[in-house]
């Protein structure tokens, strides 16, 4: 009797464990990154999973004489290293850059989820206290490397967004819009700023970055706000002021929603017409292929789908309520950038200097994914622009950010266009600024 016990435990084991092998097992990618990029991507449908495909490229650093891939007739130096977590860039009109050193407020999520969160942090060289600084960096003799890196603000919040509009500095911390005096070539700022309005940063505090984007005349901000959840899974009450694009009329001082529907835009610019773009990193858990990532043009009053659709009105039936009701209302992104790639850093190349053929468009950081597989991203591209519309399959331009093992080196972050024309790129593993330019 006691025998037959023992094999039908054994049984339910081997069940039990091959059950959760089920549930737990990577999902593969059954597209190219290819066929979920551009304009009019393949959206498939959703593989829901129970836990998250982890593919997180394990960090190796940048040696001495190492640096990613230029595209063909390009150059990438080292403009400035030994940061700390560089993220957001800011070129400023007399030529220096400011470059945010910041990372994720501390966050006690306790449980599975934040025991995971802090696992893949910690793998994908995020899991470092934040500098809670901006400091300026300076290339007076035009060499292409930055001679002078001071610290130029300190004591903030994990900043992020920053924007010059006259002799007033603007910086977005996690929490908050904050203002500070600032007279050409200032090297440090010393006064205390002035807090203008409350960014909501309830806990968990998901998706921290605010960034900034001024209107070109000037009397108004804008302000990329992401949601603190993927799929509103903490309750829609903690998402008040998340997932969109925020208007913040300096004049009024009064802010309001100006696109929504968007999980988390980080990378904001202006294209030449005046239109405002970002890059939008979409949900997650619905397999490798989906949902991509994507470029839009920033609308007032559109909504992108957040949480209940995607990509034009695809619906995710995950989230309740469904709310069918919006789709026909709803605003699909203008180009896919891949699934999981999370695009980062946006900036237009009108008024650079790397070519013919990447100026018409924009440039794109992809900071790359941890829950895709195989991985996507971890590079820089050039989206083409055709009648002021995204066309066509995207330009390499820096490759190379993972060596041969698949480790990452470094991972590309913000972007800026420098004032000589150059591109700059932060790379928040490597702590390296890359200057792109092209060959002479």
């Amino acid at each position: 009797m006691w025998k037959h016990v023992r094999n039908i435990i054994l049984i339910l084991i081997v069940l039990a464990l091959a059950g959760i092998w089920y549930i737990t097992r990577p999902d593969m990618a059954q597209l190219s990154l290819d066929a979920v990029t551009g304009a009019s991507p393949q959206i498939t449908a959703p593989r829901e999973q129970i836990f998250p495909t982890i593919k997180v490229a394990e960090v190796d650093r940048w040696k001495a004489g190492e640096a990613p891939i230029a595209a063909p007739g390009l150059i990438v130096e080292r403009f400035a290293e030994g940061l700390d977590h560089p993220r957001n860039l800011y070129t400023l009109p007399n030529g220096d850059i400011l470059v945010a050193e910041t990372n994720s407020p501390p966050r006690d999520l306790g449980g599975v989820e934040g025991f995971v969160m802090k696992w893949l942090m910690g793998k994908a060289g995020a899991g470092v206290p934040s500098a809670n600084r901006i400091t300026l960096l300076r290339d007076a003799d035009g060499d292409g490397k930055a001679e002078l890196k001071t610290p130029f603000l300190t004591g903030l919040n994990s900043p992020f967004g920053m924007v010059l509009i006259g002799e007033k500095l603007y910086v977005a911390n996690t929490d908050g819009l904050v203002v500070f005096p600032y007279k050409t070539g200032d090297t440090k700022i010393t006064a205390k700023g002035k807090e203008l309005t409350k960014f909501n940063a309830k806990a968990p505090n998901n998706h921290w970055t605010r960034n900034l984007a001024a209107s070109p005349d000037g009397k108004k901000i804008y302000i990329a706000v992401g949601s603190n959840s993927n799929i509103g899974e903490h309750g829609m009450e903690t998402e008040n002021g998340r997932a969109m694009v925020l208007e913040y009329d300096i004049a009024k001082d009064k802010k309001i929603p100006y696109a929504i529907g968007m999980r988390n835009p980080v990378g904001l610019d202006w294209d030449k017409k005046g239109r405002l773009w970002s890059v939008v990193n979409e949900r997650d858990m619905l397999g490798s292929d989906m949902v991509p990532d994507y470029l839009a043009l920033v609308e007032f009053g559109a909504d992108y789908g957040w949480p209940q659709h995607y990509w034009g009105g695809f619906t995710d039936f995950r989230v309740s309520p469904p709310k069918p009701e919006k789709r026909e209302y709803e605003r699909r992104p203008d180009y896919a950038l891949g699934a999981h790639t999370a695009p980062l850093g946006l900036a237009f190349g009108y008024n650079g200097k790397l070519g013919a053929g990447l100026s018409e468009g924009a440039f794109v950081a992809r900071h790359g994914s941890w829950n895709r597989k195989p991985v996507s991203g971890y590079d820089v591209i050039f989206v083409p622009f055709a009648k002021g519309e995204p066309s066509g399959k995207p330009i390499n331009v820096l490759t190379g950010f993972l060596d041969k093992d698949g480790n990452a080196q470094g991972r590309p972050t913000m972007l800026a266009m420098a004032k000589d024309g150059s591109l700059l790129v932060s790379d928040d593993v490597g702590n390296i600024i890359w200057r792109v330019r092209a060959k002479n």
